[in-house]
């Protein structure tokens, strides 16, 4: 009796070591548990208040929107990752051993996603370059509009007919980038077909006067009108005003009402295509 009561009391005492053992373990790792979801929130608001503090800075040195939302982006992925490595590190989790195995699942992907990599590379070799800036108008692989985000791996266009388009930047990149807002002014091509019979410097004449007098068509350079080609119709005249990039379509648009309007009004003659029919009679 007495060494059944002997075993039972060393079992009891050995429950009550495990857990007392189980409980302290357990209130340890409750607590890491705790501190490490108050150092993700505590530091994604450090992190959110740092970026913003660093976009600031930058914005009344009037530094690019596009070169500012890069930054931004970047500084935010580095953060998080450098608090990610240091909530395991505070677990116990050997940041050297991690660091290694994120170059070689980095080289994994990298692998099997050269096309993301590709794109983030080109992405930097624009906000260097500058070809283009947000606001644009441009022509970036094969899409035209206006541009309204530059991203880490894709370009934001916004083109005219109202339709947001996502380009990877290394398309753009490795693609001509036509930039209609980087010079002052943009020129307008558009034709006038005149008829054989028609005095042609005397059209061309009524043009220059009647569209440089159209709203945004720059005095400077002047308005051309000149003979393009022949065709079996008559002359065409080029009619080429110019204007800013923004005030292209307006141009355009008026440009060719003005060519129908002041030519039917002066009485030119209406561009007929002739027929020569020729009849022979035999016998």
């Amino acid at each position: 009796m007495e060494e059944g009561q002997e075993l039972i009391t060393v079992g009891t005492t050995k429950v009550n070591q495990l857990m007392d053992v189980v409980a302290q373990y357990g209130a340890e790792f409750a607590v890491k548990i705790l501190a490490a979801i108050a150092f993700w929130v505590i530091g994604r608001w450090l992190i959110g208040f740092a970026v913003s503090l660093l976009q600031k800075a930058l914005g009344k040195q009037r530094v690019d929107p596009t070169v500012l939302r890069y930054l931004g982006n970047f500084v935010t992925v580095t953060l998080n990752i450098l608090l990610v490595i240091g909530i395991l590190g505070y677990f116990g989790v050997q940041t050297t051993t991690f660091a290694a195995l994120i170059a070689a699942v980095g080289l994994a992907i990298g692998m099997a996603w050269s096309g993301l990599l590709a794109n983030l590379a080109a992405g930097g070799f624009i906000i260097v370059l500058r070809p283009f800036k947000v606001g644009d108008f441009v022509t970036a692989g094969g899409v035209t509009g206006t541009v309204t985000e530059i991203g880490l791996f894709v370009t934001a266009i916004n083109t005219p007919d109202n339709v947001l388009t996502l380009v990877g930047n290394n398309k753009i990149f490795s693609d001509t980038i036509q930039n209609y807002s980087h010079n002052a002014f943009r020129r307008v091509d558009l034709t006038a077909q005149l008829s054989g019979a028609a005095d042609w410097k005397g059209a061309a004449a009524l043009l220059k006067q009647r569209i440089a007098t159209l709203d945004n068509v720059l005095a400077e350079p002047a308005v051309d009108v000149e003979i393009l080609e022949f065709n079996l119709v008559g002359p065409v005249l080029a009619v080429r005003p110019y204007c800013h990039t923004d005030h292209y379509w307006q141009v355009y648009f008026d440009t060719n009402k003005v060519i129908k309007d002041a030519l039917g009004e002066a009485g030119f003659p209406a561009p007929m295509p002739t027929q020569t029919v020729i009849v022979q009679q035999s016998g």
